[in-house]
């Protein structure tokens, strides 16, 4: 992974980083020493702004103590902890290794070493009430996050999860629960000072990820590793998922990676589908910015009915979802497409 960060350190073009986001697996199995090791070749070798966030995903099983006091010897200034719930229950139906005693342990410890971190939460999990939900919500406001990602629980095909479901072992996801959880969740969300800035995420004081937020706002991005994705503002790429074909290939000075050229509609449906998800919306200026005069009608005419319905709103030339629609942001989204 460090020789592909040399081997590919000119595709940025000299841009500066704003961040630097250990993420995907289990990052949080690297020693203090390793992370200092991939920093220091990064800053030696990228130019980066002076205020890099610096995330590390970690599990809340692998965040000990002396694990934490070890993260302070690192460039890390960021924590992003996989909570998911406080109940024993959800997480052995997720299959989840960590406890939710585990889970408060360590957000304890987290509070004491780092000032900036943030706690992942599930909703709509069979068998969580709502006051159960409440309760989650609750636990975690208590130890002063300044960001909360909560996501909907979705059933991934050939997993022990689907498994179950279809053996009548375990309810399947209602998706009228999961739609009443995400408004309760929002509104005490927002009672507590809190800002959703995307559909799944939620900000106290404009601590917002600036990582995640690169996505939304399709800046290109740089990812390392086997089955990393990249982004260069007109290509994506990724990365072989297979652990010796990456190595391989990277011993032999190559790059293990496959590329595709955006068309311009899949452009703009990326476009419309990222920004309807923020608080940012879609400006119509910046569409007429990016794509042609036929797409930007085609988006307006799209949206007029939406608009008579208050399914979206206008805000000065930008088009958002009304807040009643939130949790249907990507079916309105896909309404808008375009397709050849």
């Amino acid at each position: 992974m460090k020789k592909e960060l040399l081997l590919r350190k000119e595709e940025l073009n000299q841009e500066p980083l704003k961040a630097i986001y250990f993420g995907g697996g289990t990052p949080s199995i690297l020693t203090a020493t390793e992370i200092n090791s991939f920093c220091s070749l990064i800053l030696e070798q990228y130019v980066c702004e002076n205020d890099l966030e610096i995330t590390l995903e970690a599990n809340p099983d692998d965040l000990t103590s002396n694990y934490l006091n070890d993260l302070t010897t690192t460039p890390i200034n960021r924590l992003s902890v996989g909570i998911q719930s406080f109940r024993d229950e959800d997480l052995k139906l997720m299959n989840r290794a960590h406890t939710s005693k585990q889970a408060q342990q360590s957000l304890a410890l987290i509070v004491q070493q780092f000032d900036n971190y943030t706690l992942d939460l599930i909703y709509g999990i069979p068998g969580l009430s709502h006051e159960d939900w409440i309760n989650n919500i609750k636990i975690a406001l208590s130890y002063s996050p300044k960001h909360i990602s909560a996501y909907a629980l979705t059933v991934e095909h050939k997993t022990v999860l689907d498994h179950q479901i279809k053996k009548k072992l375990i309810k399947p996801v209602d998706e009228q629960q999961s739609q009443e959880q995400f408004f309760i969740l929002k509104e005490l969300l927002e009672k507590e000072g809190f800002e959703q800035y995307e559909i799944s995420n939620f900000a106290k004081d404009s601590n917002y990820a600036v990582n995640n937020t690169a996505y939304w706002k399709q800046e290109p991005y740089l990812g390392i590793g086997p089955s990393a994705h990249s982004f260069d503002g007109i290509n994506r790429s990724w990365n072989k998922a297979n652990n010796w074909k990456y190595i391989r290939a990277i011993q032999e000075d190559s790059l293990p990676s496959e590329k595709e050229q955006l068309s311009l509609w899949e452009s703009y449906n990326e476009f419309v589908m990222t920004g309807l998800r923020t608080m940012w919306g879609i400006a119509i200026k910046d569409l007429e910015d990016k794509f042609s005069e036929a797409l930007v009608a085609y988006f307006i005419r799209e949206c007029e009915p939406k608009l008579q319905n208050k399914i979206l709103i206008n805000e000065k030339g930008v088009i958002k979802l009304h807040p009643s629609q939130l949790f249907y942001a990507d079916g309105i989204a896909s309404d808008l497409f375009f397709v050849p």
